[in-house]
């Protein structure tokens, strides 16, 4: 309660700073509707980056991107929309343009911020191939014409006229760069680290206001997940501390099943069931490379 008390305090804080001469309004390239998608790449890139993890109610048997289950945080409760092909509730109505805005800039056709518990602080990383390909894999999804739960909210969160300022404050709009210095295995890995399954969005602590701390990445933090405690640091000298090696680090992630015979738990445990699984060898050994050698 009193970490809530003390995130209410610091948003009314940034509320209450001008924010009239922001500019929310964002382009997205037209060469975009010039890129051909591939519907197998796009759809094992909506595994990798828990678009069906948190867009899929799978425990109550919901259908597939329909909507997603509760997301319980100090702020409130959060439940991710529907992204089937319904033009109604979905995102049926959307072009490529639309979906890229909502990836790289966190914004909705209509020019409304969403909130940052979806992730597009990092899918702003991704490059137009991927965004391309995640498109033409979301065309073939089978419409489903019900509205995802509303989000369950408290003052002052419960107000999106904030969130311009947050973005503004705390949000950039970014490509991934490669370390030319890095091998491409390193670089696949920081791609997917960074951007598509966002690492540091559970593994990285978050100030007053949930933002993350970009100074200190993957240091662990307490987690913004109801019930889940601490989220462990997945530095380099962490993992070495607790006996990680690439290759146990790679197998874990497509198995659930740690180094030390336990297995993955609560939400980590979910991102294994529902992404990690599904990726290729390639790249789990490409995530666990880059971390092992940040």
């Amino acid at each position: 309660m009193k970490r809530a008390l003390i995130i209410l305090s610091g948003l009314s804080v940034v509320l209450a700073m001008g924010w009239n001469s922001l500019n929310s309004e964002a382009t997205v390239a037209s060469s975009l509707k010039e890129l051909k998608g591939d519907v197998n790449r796009g759809a094992y890139l909506a595994r990798a980056s828990g678009c069906i993890a948190c867009h899929t109610d799978v425990v109550n048997g919901g259908a597939p991107l329909a909507g997603g289950p509760p997301l319980k945080t100090p702020f409130g409760t959060f439940y991710a929309p529907n992204l089937t092909t319904d033009t109604v509730h979905g995102i049926g109505g959307w072009d490529v343009d639309d979906f890229a805005l909502a990836l790289r800039y966190g914004q909705s056709p209509k020019g409304d911020s969403y909130y940052p518990a979806f992730p597009y602080t990092f899918y702003t990383k991704l490059s137009d191939q991927d965004i391309a390909d995640l498109w033409a894999a979301f065309q073939t999804v089978q419409a489903v014409g019900l509205s995802a739960e509303e989000h369950q909210l408290g003052f002052p969160f419960n107000q999106r006229a904030g969130l311009p300022v947050w973005q503004a404050l705390f949000f950039s709009e970014e490509r991934f760069q490669p370390d030319t210095t890095k091998s491409e295995k390193y670089n696949r890995g920081a791609y997917l680290v960074e951007a598509a399954t966002h690492c540091a969005a559970c593994h990285s602590e978050r100030n007053l206001f949930g933002a993350l701390d970009q100074d200190n990445p993957f240091t662990g933090s307490k987690s913004m997940l109801e019930g889940e405690g601490k989220t462990p640091a997945i530095t380099k000298q962490a993992l070495l501390d607790k006996g990680w090696t690439e290759l146990d680090l790679a197998y874990a992630l497509k198995s659930g099943l740690k180094h030390d015979g336990d297995a993955f738990g609560g939400s980590m445990g979910e991102v294994v069931r529902d992404g990690t699984s599904f990726m290729q060898k390639k790249d789990l050994e490409a995530i666990a490379h880059y971390l092992m050698n940040q």
